[in-house]
């Protein structure tokens, strides 16, 4: 479900006349795949200009060559997230190739399920690094010229991070929960010079990453059951849109075929 009750004003003196997408520089990581890809098409549809970024190139360039159809400015960045230099070098790369950035999206993400006596501390480091660190550190990079813009920032987090944990999610939800934390915090922080802040929880959606945890889990995947990519994507896009007079903080969404 949609928490729209979560709108709130940021201000008469901060309202603006409500401007399109058209020729807004977007942000994705994790565009290669899944809501990431998404969103990326979705934004493209309205005439954004694309900044895709993720490991492997020749998805991104894939992409990208959907998304030319109507944003042709759409470009591909190629970055893991999980390394420092990476991140910087994306960093610089953007700033060098825009005089602004609009809006930027985190939907990159890592997932390993295993029992806390068996998991290994080097994925848990990767969950921190992927999941927590690396939105926190290119949101960092890239806020001045997001706050410059009245920017605003959507981070893909999930519907683990806003409930009970289960048994051999500790690592995953312990991360998506740190990332709730630093974002409602970063929110107060910078609501006040215009920027805008988004946390999006989605339940299971038919992505490669859940094909993955049915399989972790022995389980038969069947998408159709699920929430589609696109799903997550219109309900991002349309809080984008909200006239600059109210936010949408978080969305919750999750399947609604129920199984027998």
């Amino acid at each position: 479900m949609v928490n729209f009750h979560e709108a709130r004003s940021i201000g008469q003196e901060q309202i603006q006349i409500v401007t399109p997408l058209r020729e807004k520089i977007a942000v994705i990581t994790g565009a290669g795949s899944g809501i990431g890809k998404a969103i990326a098409l979705a934004l493209g549809e309205k005439g954004a200009t694309l900044c895709l970024v993720g490991r492997n190139l020749e998805k991104l360039e894939m992409v990208a060559g959907i998304a030319r159809t109507n944003a042709p400015q759409a470009r591909c960045y190629q970055a893991d997230l999980a390394v420092d230099k990476d991140i910087k070098e994306l960093a610089l790369k953007l700033e060098r190739d825009f005089r602004e950035l609009n809006i930027l999206i985190h939907s990159a993400g890592f997932f390993s399920l295993n029992l806390m006596e068996n998991a290994s501390l080097e994925d848990f480091d990767r969950h921190y690094r992927i999941n927590v660190r690396a939105p926190y550190a290119l949101t960092q990079a890239l806020l001045p010229t997001l706050r410059s813009s009245q920017g605003q920032i959507v981070f893909i987090n999930s519907s683990v991070g806003v409930m009970n944990a289960k048994a051999k999610l500790g690592q995953y939800a312990a991360t998506k929960h740190a990332l709730k934390a630093f974002v409602d915090s970063f929110r107060e922080e910078v609501n006040a010079d215009g920027l805008r802040v988004l946390s999006v929880y989605p339940g299971r959606t038919a992505t490669p990453m859940q094909a993955d945890v049915y399989r972790m889990e022995g389980r038969d995947y069947q998408p159709e059951c699920l929430m589609q990519p696109e799903d997550v994507a219109t309900m991002v896009v349309s809080a984008l849109t909200l006239p600059q007079s109210a936010e949408v903080t978080d969305i919750m969404i999750r399947p609604f075929v129920k199984h027998s």
